[in-house]
């Protein structure tokens, strides 16, 4: 078999050193921005006043631990009648937005240089008991004949008993088992004796001369009694503004001041042994107008005409005395509604007859809440009050006393 011609060798050609491939042109690092040079901080300087157009100066903001609190916009004031105990329900009679609220801190108090007086109603009161006063000495001088000798002594003691209602154990015992009164508690008297010490630092009395007591009773009433008592029942205490309950404590001092308490209690006391035999002898007339109705007519005409000769031997026998104590009690109711309105008067002309006007109005409306449930008891039927009923009553009408009050209500200069 033939091979090829094999090609000639030749020398391998002397290897060199590869070569790298070209590297990309290298651009020049940027130039470093040279620092600036630090310096030490200035020193710190005054600031001077900023200028009215420049921006005004921020507060710091409190810490968040503390944060500022809301805004509370102050309670609006109660407007007038809208007061506490005015609508439904009630309210804080306390509450010191009240228009009847008055402020008890006062300064010095100045006495007036006259503490008590004795006016035309307490004298007129004083000779209105005199003839139940000559009618119970007279009592007093028939039950004396029983002692004998010792008669004249009984007579004098009854006479010098009328000194105990200024005694002060004997007033204490008379307010409390005749009048149902007690001592306050001490939240009582906390709340008592700050409005009293106002009332009598305006009339220029000294408070301590009287004593406060309290009724247990929830009607809207006060007391003046014997020489030193001034008692409000527990209604007035807890449910009237301190104004209120200040002019119903004004007006109890004006029957002090006034002298209508003692002179009241007094012909009441010297008048008591003529009631009390007139009593009983009303007592023994109704038993024998019983009896008598037992015989019939005969009885009853024979019982008439003893009647009437008693009678009219005892008024030949006093002078028509008798027939003068028959319209002492309508005189006497007349003086004491007299005596109401100078009372009234009296807690006006201290500054508190607005609040005395709206403790009127209370007890008028107390009043017609009572009126009506009789009314409903009755039938439906009104009960009317008799003329003669009316001219026994104590107290004025409401009408009446807001009528006298309306001086003191009217703006100045009016």
């Amino acid at each position: 078999m033939t091979h090829p011609a094999a090609a000639p060798e030749y020398p391998e050609p002397p290897r060199y050193p590869q070569q790298p491939p070209p590297a990309p042109p290298v651009r020049p690092p940027a130039q470093p921005t040279p620092a600036q040079p630090s310096y030490p901080p200035s020193p710190a300087y005054p600031t001077h006043p900023q200028h009215p157009q420049a921006a005004p100066y921020a507060a710091p903001a409190p810490p968040v631990s503390a944060p500022a609190p809301p805004y509370v916009p102050p309670m609006p004031p109660l407007p007038p009648g809208a007061g506490p105990g005015s609508g439904p329900g009630g309210g804080d009679p306390h509450d010191p937005r009240h228009p009847h609220h008055i402020s008890t801190d006062h300064g010095r108090i100045h006495l007036a240089a006259q503490q008590r007086r004795t006016d035309a109603t307490a004298v007129g009161s004083l000779l209105l008991h005199l003839p139940n006063f000559l009618g119970s000495l007279f009592v007093v001088g028939l039950l004396s004949l029983f002692f004998g000798g010792l008669g004249f002594l009984v007579i004098l003691l009854w006479l010098a008993s009328g000194a105990l209602i200024f005694h002060r154990p004997t007033e204490s015992a008379l307010a409390r088992h005749v009048l149902r009164l007690r001592y306050p508690t001490p939240q009582e008297r906390a709340k008592l004796e700050p409005v009293w010490r106002e009332v009598t630092a305006r009339a220029g009395v000294d408070g301590r001369t009287y004593e406060l007591w309290v009724e247990d009773s929830d009607h809207l009433n006060a007391v003046a009694a014997a020489g030193h008592i001034v008692g409000v029942t527990r209604f007035a205490m807890d449910r009237l503004p301190n104004g209120e309950l200040a002019a119903v404590m004004a007006h109890e001092l004006g029957h002090h001041v006034g002298g209508h308490a003692w002179a009241g209690l007094l012909g009441y006391w010297y008048a008591l042994p003529g009631r009390l035999a007139w009593r009983l002898l009303r007592g023994v007339t109704t038993v024998m107008y019983k009896v008598s109705r037992a015989f019939s007519c005969f009885g009853i005409a024979f019982f008439g005409m003893a009647v009437m000769g008693l009678a009219y031997v005892t008024i030949s026998s006093l002078y028509g005395l008798p027939l003068l104590i028959l319209g002492v009690p309508y005189a006497l109711a007349a003086v004491g509604r007299r005596a109401e309105l100078r009372a009234d008067q009296h807690a006006a002309a201290l500054g508190f007859a607005p609040m005395l006007a709206a403790v009127l109005e209370k007890m008028h409306r107390e009043e017609q809440q009572v009126q009506a449930a009789l009314t409903l008891r009755n039938g439906g039927v009104p009960v009317a009050q008799s003329p003669l009923a009316k001219l026994l009553t104590s107290h004025p009408d409401h009408h009446t006393r807001l009528h006298h009050l309306q001086p003191y209500l009217a703006p100045p200069g009016h």
